[in-house]
């Protein structure tokens, strides 16, 4: 499958660079850069809205893996109760303060808030009080954009004049999306899961729960099989500290199977019955 693929680059090594735009300023808009204003121009291809109710469930997964990206993954280590040690990987980890795809049917992410220790967040306090919100993907092209938004603003201030980025009208829900998202979700909140201290009693965070009703993603960015190129969308990362992260190289496994992978587990001794 993978012969006609350059190799697996074993010398590549992370490194720090600028970020898309350090000469950005409060409320420049995301078009004032050439990156900026080419990212723009895809829009002009319209769009894909997604009504996921109306959606076949298994198309439904793949668009949403490919969209929202990229997610942490879980390696988890269990013992049944007879013993039999199992070790597998889980994409669908929750971190505070990081949209996450939960299932795909019903379609749901997560968005854990820490809970101080100044105060509430404001989203997890208008979430439950109006039981919406949106979700959109961040891209290079408006990495500072997004990132001014972290202020540390009082309750009654807005993020979005200072951001420079452009509200868009929802189709089901009040909050607006990001225009400048090649991927936004409008959710209805499905569940409040207050993540209780096993010591203190007191709820650090808060898990909200969103059920996914609408999926905007440009067409620009869609593949012919309908999913979201990475190559293309530029999704960004949160790593450690204030460290972001850009889309490096990517590289194919195939999901091994047992009937034909049996024989040659057998030739290393190992029972297969």
């Amino acid at each position: 499958m993978s012969a006609e693929l350059p190799p697996f680059d074993t010398s590549f090594r992370p490194k720090f660079t600028q970020p898309p735009n350090p000469h950005w300023g409060l409320g420049q808009g995301v078009n004032s850069t050439p990156d900026g204003d080419e990212w723009m121009q895809g829009e002009k291809k319209g769009w894909k809205v997604v009504e996921t109710a109306k959606e076949d469930p298994r198309l439904l997964h793949l668009l949403m893996i490919s969209g929202i990206v990229p997610r942490p993954i879980a390696f988890v280590s269990t013992v049944s109760e007879t013993g039999v040690e199992n070790i597998a990987p889980f994409s669908y980890l929750a971190v505070p303060s990081h949209p996450l795809k939960v299932t795909h049917n019903p379609p749901l992410v997560s968005i854990s808030c820490t809970n101080g220790p100044v105060r509430v967040r404001d989203t997890n306090n208008n979430v439950r009080a109006t039981k919406e919100f949106t979700v959109s993907i961040i891209s290079e092209p408006w990495a500072e954009q997004a990132n001014v938004t972290s202020i540390d603003a009082p309750e009654s201030f807005s993020e979005w004049p200072i951001s420079g980025l452009t509200k868009e009208l929802s189709i089901h829900v009040k909050p607006p999306r990001v225009k400048e998202s090649a991927f936004s979700m409008e959710c209805e909140l499905f569940q409040v899961i207050d993540i209780i201290h096993p010591v203190t009693g007191k709820a650090g965070s808060t898990m909200l729960l969103g059920h996914v009703k609408y999926i905007h993603v440009r067409n620009d960015m869609l593949t012919d099989r309908g999913t979201v190129d990475m190559t293309l969308f530029k999704p960004l990362s949160r790593m450690g500290d204030i460290t972001y992260a850009r889309v490096g190289d990517g590289f194919r496994l195939v999901r091994p199977v047992w009937e034909q992978e049996k024989d040659k587990v057998s030739e290393l001794g190992l029972s297969i019955e």
